[in-house]
Parts: C-alpha cells; sequence; structure tokens
C-alpha cells in the first residue's frame, strides 16, 4: 500500500511540473505580500530546452514619467533566468536584454561601443561586449535597438541586492530606478536557495 501511494504521489509530480513551480513561486501562497514594482514577472517551463525560465518582461528605465517624456533616447531592460528542468534552486544562466528607443538611427551603438559596465554601490562588473539582438524600424518617429548578453548568476545576484545600479553601454550611462531593483529583488527572490 506504501509503496502504491509513493509511485501515485511521484507521478502527479512528474505529471505536473508546472503546477508545482507555480505553487512554490506564487508569493500568496507563501503568505507574503507581493512587492508592487510594476514589473511583469512570469516563469514558463520550455519542454524543448528541458528548462524554466523566470523572466522580468521589458521594463522603462528611462521615459517612464512626464518629466522624461522629452529626451532623445528611451531605455528598456528584460532579464530571463534559465534553470535546467522544473527546479528553482539553480540558475544556469542569466539573459539580459537592453532596448533603446531613439529618434533616428545615427543613435545606434557601433560594435566597438557595445561594452556592458555596471556600477553597484562602490563596486564595477565589467560584463562583456553586448550583441545585437534586433534593430527594427519602430513606430514612425522612433528606432529600437536591441541588444543582448549572458551573464553570471553571482553578477546578477549583485546587482538584484545592491542599493545603486548604474549601467553603460558605449557612451549610453543610465541608472535603474528603485522600482527597476525592486523587480530585479523580487525576480531573485522567486529562485529557492
Amino acid at each position: 500500500m506504501r509503496k502504491l501511494i509513493l509511485a501515485l504521489t511521484c507521478s502527479l509530480v512528474l505529471a505536473h511540473p508546472t503546477a508545482i513551480l507555480s505553487q512554490v513561486q506564487s508569493p500568496a501562497a507563501n503568505g507574503v505580500k507581493p512587492v508592487s514594482h510594476g514589473g511583469k514577472i512570469e516563469t514558463k517551463y520550455d519542454g524543448f530546452t528541458y528548462e524554466t525560465v523566470l523572466r522580468l518582461k521589458k521594463m522603462k528605465v528611462t521615459c517612464d514619467g512626464i518629466k522624461d517624456k522629452f529626451k532623445d533616447a528611451c531605455v528598456s531592460v528584460e532579464i530571463s533566468l534559465h534553470c535546467p528542468g522544473t527546479q528553482l534552486n539553480y540558475v544556469k544562466q542569466v539573459k539580459m536584454q537592453i532596448f533603446f528607443e531613439n529618434k533616428d538611427w545615427v543613435r545606434l551603438h557601433p560594435p566597438d561601443q557595445r561594452d556592458l559596465s555596471v556600477v553597484i554601490d562602490s563596486e564595477t562588473l565589467r560584463l562583456g561586449r553586448m550583441q545585437v539582438a534586433s534593430a527594427t524600424p519602430g513606430s514612425w518617429d522612433t528606432k529600437v535597438e536591441t541588444l543582448e548578453t549572458t551573464i553570471p548568476y553571482a553578477a546578477f545576484k549583485k546587482i538584484a541586492l545592491s542599493q545603486s545600479v548604474q549601467m553603460q553601454v558605449g557612451s549610453s550611462v543610465f541608472e535603474l530606478r528603485e522600482k527597476n531593483r525592486l523587480a530585479l529583488k523580487d525576480l531573485d527572490s522567486r529562485v529557492i536557495n
């Protein structure tokens, strides 16, 4: 009888891994009040790559309020944590995308101006050269350039837990706002350590 119950429990766990993941990650299930940062975080299991992806969807960093509407360029970020299998306690890699929306094509980053540096509190992290994910026309008056890179989870964790974050890609410098840092911290809190 005990073996039968164990076999049924194991088959349920293997048959419904996404249902279990959603129970583990849900802040309401843990009795924790969700953080209000305005970002959208999703968790999906990808059966083709056999990994669970925690993703902070595209979130504006600049041009988010009335005072930023008259800037020439707007910056947004999207970050995804890739965990092998259906577990959430080991992150294999972190992918970061930075979106630059400009008024003209002149402001695109040339290949030698794509190095990513991040200053957190008093430490500088040099995270390598970003690659072009896409450069699309955007709308009538804007052009969108998407740069992406893969960074170590340890570097992401430092960024998520820091008090101030300033990023630089070539000559473009921007600072993450409090709501951006809260969203990164929320994303990191969903990894079980």
